[in-house]
């Protein structure tokens, strides 16, 4: 693991057990923002306008995700796409196993072999998690857009929880919960072999981290029962526990939305998890996203 990529909170951070006056002004901004942000609309995400970039950047500085909806259908959606993150200064992908050419992953119910190991390729629910969560220090997931091209005859709603939240939920019933959760150790991720190979080998980090960049909070999380190793002690176990207790009795802070076609959401990583759906290829419904993911965090928006 690439310590250098895990910060130690500063003392004037909210993020900073030892700064509590910092993080109760911080936990008050945060939980005034409730209910579900607007849906920007968007003419061309090739040529953003201020005021477009400008509302996207500040939902994301303050709930970290925002929705969008494209007006005009996209005659090339992967490069559309891939503009619309370059307006924002998102420019490395992370070129997972399932993306394609253009960088871009094309999420749909796929009758191949490979995609079918992976559930967000079948129609099935999707649990809580970060993207990336599997990826090592250097190759964190900071941001990633969703675009829906076409949507699920029925199902397939996501919900939303801002990853700062549960830090926030975490922090107020335990703080040791915190400190155990930003343990180098606290999260095991084991090796993906394909067919004999290794693709990925172990991976160990912390669930929340900070960055040495610009103080951000950053979350790795999933809630999987199979192929997630958490660390062997009472706070990270209780901690664990408690997510999924969270998830499971909700929160005036998670959001449900299902993207209709020409809608997507931007983020800067936040938790989420997907419903079953049903497709009907026959009529036309077959449901098709796609997604990108990248190493950068969104940028604050820069004052008028």
């Amino acid at each position: 693991m690439n310590t250098s990529m895990y910060a130690i909170p500063a003392d004037s951070s909210p993020f900073a057990l030892n700064d509590d006056d910092a993080y109760q002004r911080w936990r008050e901004q945060k939980l005034a923002e409730t209910g579900l942000p607007a849906v920007v609309e968007i003419n061309d995400p090739g040529d953003l306008q201020g005021v477009e970039q400008q509302t996207l950047l500040s939902t994301c500085e303050r709930r970290n995700f925002a929705f969008f909806r494209i007006k005009e259908a996209l005659g090339q959606t992967e490069s559309a796409l891939r503009a619309l993150g370059r307006r924002f200064g998102l420019l490395d992908l992370d070129q997972n196993l399932c993306a394609e050419d253009s960088g871009l992953t094309a999420i749909t119910v796929k009758p191949t072999d490979t995609d079918h190991i992976y559930i967000p390729y079948t129609n099935r629910p999707l649990g809580w998690h970060t993207d990336g969560y599997y990826n090592a220090g250097q190759h964190q997931v900071r941001a990633w857009l969703l675009f829906c091209a076409q949507p699920a005859a029925e199902g397939g709603a996501n919900e939303i929880m801002d990853h700062e939240i549960a830090y926030i939920r975490l922090r107020d019933e335990n703080p040791e919960w915190i400190e155990a959760l930003m343990a180098p150790d606290a999260f095991t991720i084991p090796s993906n072999t394909e067919q004999g190979e290794e693709i990925r080998p172990d991976h160990s980090g912390p669930v929340f981290s900070v960055s040495p960049i610009d103080g951000s909070l950053h979350m790795r999380y999933s809630a999987r029962q199979r192929n997630v190793i958490w660390k062997d002690d009472a706070p990270t176990r209780e901690a664990a526990a408690f997510l999924l207790d969270l998830f499971k009795r909700g929160d005036d802070h998670i959001f449900r939305y299902r993207l209709n076609a020409g809608e997507g959401i931007i983020s800067n990583n936040v938790l989420h998890r997907r419903d079953g759906f049903r497709d009907e290829p026959g009529a036309g419904s077959k449901r098709l996203m796609y997604r990108a993911r990248y190493y950068q965090r969104l940028p604050v928006p820069r004052e008028k």
